[in-house]
């Protein structure tokens, strides 16, 4: 049964409310409360909710990303999880991340707005990002280690 546009908004804008309170371990914790506030939600709804919203899973579960600050100050945010920074050829960096911290990281990279970056993929505790050069990777490697710090 298709929802209204009603109906998903409401739904989302719950979904915001109960992840500002904190992380949800699982997606079914969030259709178990919002089925309890009277909202209809399956497992599939709530799942492209919290990808429309920009969630992230971490170790704790489903998180929204904190809110953007100053240039780099994203990275900053999620630095706790960064284990090692290795370029890989002239164009590809490696980040080593906490496990299920890479997406977390890839996001607070993609917020950073840093011109160095062509682009990040992050799986579970990696992160690939492609720069355009060998003098942006060196940049870019620069700024990470100096968020890190």
């Amino acid at each position: 049964m298709p929802y209204s546009s009603e109906e998903q908004t409401l739904r989302r804008e719950t979904i915001r409310q109960l992840l500002q309170r904190g992380p949800a371990g699982t997606q079914q914790v969030l259709v178990d409360e919002l089925n309890q506030r009277g909202l209809v939600a399956t497992q599939s709804s709530v799942s492209r909710d919290l990808k429309e919203l920009g969630a992230i899973k971490t170790s704790q579960g489903y998180e929204l990303p904190a809110p953007a600050a100053g240039l780099g100050d994203e990275l900053r945010g999620v630095a706790e999880f960064l284990r090692s920074v290795t370029p890989a050829g002239p164009n590809l960096t490696v980040i080593r991340t906490a496990i299920g911290a890479a997406q977390r990281v890839a996001l607070a990279l993609d917020r950073s707005g840093w011109p160095e970056m062509v682009g990040n993929i992050g799986g579970d505790d990696t992160v690939f990002v492609a720069s355009d050069s060998a003098a942006s990777q060196k940049t870019l490697i620069a700024k990470i280690e100096r968020a890190r710090s």
